[in-house]
């Protein structure tokens, strides 16, 4: 199954929208998930070649662009149909305060820079766990520092997605369990309160969490902010399962990929959806084989919703 992508009209802010496949999504390019090496020229190349549609966006990278070479990359990437997927969340927000505050100082500054570029998502993950930290400790904390966060992308148009650690082996790993499941994450993202903040959807942490399809049709396209695709190992009782060691997305078929892409579908999401799998074999490869069997676990998921 190829991908066809069409660039929708760039907003007011000149925001370019996303392109999809005829599934409705974006296969969304992470070449550093898949333990491909590439900076931002060759990771454009590389989705071109294998027929991705959106790429990871480098905040670091785009910031040395002057506005010349910004907007020529923009327009290559326009003219090959390709887009922004996410960026990363530059911000320490899980040690002490001062360490925070030291790294959310230049968070607008980086901020305006996706702006600059086009890029509307960010996203991060929690820690499901603490060694020292209380349930409620943590969940005061992570809401004040993450609304700040929030609040600075919302100045900027771009959307935050946060995204919960599902498996058992981790957030048992110690003494305090936090938030690692979709009910307690909507409970954060509510403390949060800040319109542009959703969730980053992963089929692995789904899974683990023995969430269904059911939980997932509780949201609307606009609460989910972009998916990770991935497989478990076969012979692995869940609650057993190490997010260290995952597979290339329909691998196995121990994860109901057809229930999970198949509600995305039926929400209507149209964002990127990436492989994240954490695989040795995988990052053995050279990088050729890795995209290509990426690509084709892509395809093999997708083929099973349409």
């Amino acid at each position: 199954m190829q991908t066809r992508r069409t660039f929708l009209a760039a907003s007011a802010a000149g925001l370019a929208a996303a392109a999809t496949g005829s599934h409705g999504m974006q296969y969304h390019l992470s070449c550093g998930a898949i333990g491909v090496k590439a900076a931002v020229p060759q990771a454009i190349e590389y989705a071109i070649k294998f027929g991705f549609d959106s790429v990871d966006a480098d905040g670091k990278y785009l910031a040395t662009l002057s506005d010349s070479d910004l907007q020529r990359l923009r327009d290559d990437m326009k003219s090959k149909k390709i887009v922004w997927a996410i960026a990363g969340l530059p911000v320490d927000f899980r040690k002490d305060d001062a360490t925070f505050q030291k790294s959310f100082e230049s968070f607008p500054d980086y901020a305006g820079g996706l702006h600059r570029a086009g890029v509307e998502r960010v996203t991060t993950w929690i820690t499901p766990t603490s060694g020292d930290t209380t349930y409620l400790q943590n969940f005061s904390t992570h809401s004040k520092r993450l609304r700040d966060c929030a609040r600075v992308l919302a100045d900027h148009g771009i959307r935050f997605g946060l995204e919960y650690v599902g498996s058992k082996t981790s957030w048992a790993s110690q003494r305090y369990p936090f938030v690692h499941d979709m009910r307690t994450m909507k409970e954060l993202i509510a403390e949060i309160g800040v319109s542009n903040v959703g969730f980053v959807l992963d089929s692995w942490h789904w899974y683990t969490s023995n969430e269904s399809k059911k939980d997932l049709l509780t949201f609307s396209a606009r609460n989910v902010v972009s998916v990770d695709l991935n497989d478990a190992p076969a012979g692995i009782p869940v609650d057993q399962q190490i997010d260290s060691k995952r597979e290339l997305p329909a691998a196995t078929g121990v994860i109901d990929v057809k229930a999970f892409l198949g509600a995305l579908k039926e929400i209507g999401f149209d964002g990127p959806v990436r492989a994240e799998p954490f695989n040795q074999p995988l990052r053995e490869m050279a990088p050729d084989q890795a995209l290509a069997a990426t690509k084709a676990a892509l395809d093999k998921a997708f083929s099973q919703v349409g």
